[in-house]
């Protein structure tokens, strides 16, 4: 299957590149600012704010499936415009589309966890940019997959790892929230769930959520004992008591997918304990 990856050089993209390899693909990969390090991949140069790009990429890979991983925080144009724009060059190529939303869609206002059918109700720029991307998305390429995750976590390398590093070690300021509660996935679970999504022959929305939820200052305990830090120095507080925008109880409900996957979607005490 020839394989092109957008946003190939970030977190989720990188472990994407890497499994797609490894499983023989043929596979190119996109990037905003410099290319990833893997030189078995085909490395094009992509904004998506530039409306005639991503169809050159698309054309010149011409590829089977494309996996839109790119990040764009808050950016409208990058987060909501480019993923149309994407969807629209896959459709014209023929090609399968997987992309890649958020938990933060959803305001964590229900009170129960949120399935596939659950509509979004975001309340942060990001949070919008992304629901205007999953509107977008299906009406230009009617068989894509929307597929919604959680905080991914990786071994060492995710940006809640490193907050966490920087909280033990006393180099940077701040609490992690007891009332913030999310479905933490592992990246290589996320990528291989998402390789599959894209091998296959589903399409509409998919959660990618792990199999339990815990709150930010539970997750960084776990990370903490995992890395042999002292978790006593993990200061608590309340999202609810502060300044900072976001949903606090947002747990997806993964069940749906799960049972159609041969991917294992695990939850955080099983991905970061002892020995994983």
């Amino acid at each position: 299957m020839t394989l092109l990856i957008v946003g190939g050089s970030g977190f989720l993209g990188a472990e994407l590149v890497r499994q797609a390899v490894a499983a023989g693909h043929r596979t190119a990969a996109t990037y905003a600012t410099g290319p990833g390090s893997s030189a078995a991949v085909a490395w094009h140069s992509l904004d998506l704010r530039d409306p005639g790009r991503a169809e050159a990429v698309v054309a010149e890979v011409a590829p089977r499936a494309v996996v839109n991983a790119s990040s764009g925080g808050a950016d409208w144009a990058v987060t909501a415009e480019g993923p149309v724009r994407l969807a629209a060059a896959a459709a014209a190529c023929g090609s399968r589309l997987v992309h890649v939303s958020s938990d933060a869609v959803f305001s964590g206002a229900s009170g129960v966890p949120y399935d596939e059918s659950c509509p979004p109700d975001p309340i942060t720029p990001y949070g919008a940019a992304k629901a205007a991307a999953e509107t977008g998305v299906p009406l230009v390429h009617p068989g894509a997959v929307v597929a919604r995750t959680s905080l991914i976590i990786g071994d060492g390398q995710s940006e809640h790892e490193r907050v966490v590093h920087e909280l033990a070690a006393g180099t940077r300021a701040g609490v992690l929230f007891t009332d913030d509660v999310r479905c933490p996935v592992h990246v290589t679970d996320v990528a291989a769930a998402l390789l599959e999504l894209a091998s296959g022959d589903a399409t509409g929305m998919h959660h990618l959520g792990g199999g339990e939820a815990l709150s930010r200052h539970e997750l960084g305990v776990l990370i903490a004992r995992r890395d042999g830090l002292d978790d006593s120095r993990l200061r608590t507080g309340l999202r609810a008591d502060s300044s900072i925008p976001g949903a606090l109880d947002v747990r997806l409900d993964s069940r749906a997918t799960q049972s159609r996957l041969r991917t294992t979607l695990r939850g955080a005490r099983r991905f970061l304990s002892p020995g994983a």
